[in-house]
């Protein structure tokens, strides 16, 4: 399985960004897939994810909720980070996430991370 995320860059604060990830390979039964992300001297977080094809959980952090938008395309295999009024806080490199298998198959998958950088 492999990850292909594209979208990142520099920003002012106030400003918009676009983040996707297309997931390609033997992948066998989504769980799960969206965007971490891991600033300087902090640990990787959750930003947002979305579940497989037919629910409808999204799941969102705290610190985005209003100003992110995941959404995705079942067909492709692909999800979208939409990213307004980003802060300077929001900097980072975004890691796209895939979970995936049955049982005691379930595994996780990770992008090679795209630089949201966020000026003030």
């Amino acid at each position: 399985v492999q990850l292909q995320a594209s979208g990142g860059g520099l920003v002012q604060a106030g400003g918009s960004l676009r983040l996707s990830c297309a997931a390609s390979g033997r992948i066998v039964g989504i769980n799960r897939m969206g965007w971490y992300r891991q600033a300087p001297g902090k640990q990787r977080e959750l930003v947002a994810t979305a579940p497989g094809t037919g629910a409808t959980n999204y799941e969102y952090a705290d610190s985005v909720k209003g100003r992110f938008t995941l959404s995705k395309d079942n067909a492709k295999n692909t999800v979208y980070l939409q990213m307004n009024s980003l802060k300077p806080e929001d900097t980072a490199v975004y890691y796209c996430y895939l979970n995936a298998g049955w049982s005691a198959l379930r595994s996780d998958y990770w992008g090679q991370g795209t630089l949201v950088t966020v000026s003030s």
